[in-house]
């Protein structure tokens, strides 16, 4: 967890440690997110290592969150709805790559 905080944090260009437990509830959200689309069990991540295109999708995932906290904005930068649309199909683009796609 304290690595994937230093990523986000880096990401947001983030120097204060005043955000780190909203940030750290931002990142376990989007490592749910990510076991729960790739149908692999709940916990999955805190035992086995995460493939660089599901970091990269929790990263993303977990700023999204930080940057537009209602949702329904791109964030800071993009403040406009589509900007937002744009975030969730990217993450969802990168977590298809290490789904299971067993039936």
């Amino acid at each position: 967890m304290d690595e994937l905080l230093s990523k986000v944090k880096s990401n947001l260009i983030l120097q204060h440690d005043e955000d780190d437990d909203l940030l750290r509830s931002f990142i376990t959200a989007a490592i749910s997110y990510a076991e729960s689309y790739q149908h692999i069990p709940e916990g999955y991540y805190s035992e086995n290592p995460m493939p660089p295109t599901t970091e990269q999708a929790v990263i993303m995932l977990s700023s999204h969150f930080y940057e537009s906290r209602d949702g329904s904005t791109g964030g800071f930068f993009a403040d406009n709805v589509q900007a937002g649309q744009q975030v969730w199909h990217t993450v969802d683009l990168l977590l298809r790559l290490d789904r299971n796609w067993k039936v």
